[in-house]
């Protein structure tokens, strides 16, 4: 369930809010399995973080272009 960023940019500022706090709680989660040895694909925990990270990179494309 890898997201695009074409994805990402059509998104408004409060949904771009909501998907990070969501990719931070699965992240929480993905790691409290990899703790537990319940984590059946490690990778996705690179692939939540990888998300956060374009998530994030849109926000702040968003925050500039308004200024």
């Amino acid at each position: 369930m890898k997201m695009k960023a074409t994805e990402i940019r059509k998104m408004s500022a409060a949904e771009l809010e909501n998907k990070l706090g969501d990719l931070k709680k699965d992240l929480f989660q993905l790691r409290l399995q990899h703790a537990t040895n319940q984590l059946e694909n490690p990778v996705k925990i690179a692939e939540v973080k990888r998300d956060i990270a374009r998530v994030k990179t849109i926000i702040r494309e968003q925050q500039l272009a308004g200024r």
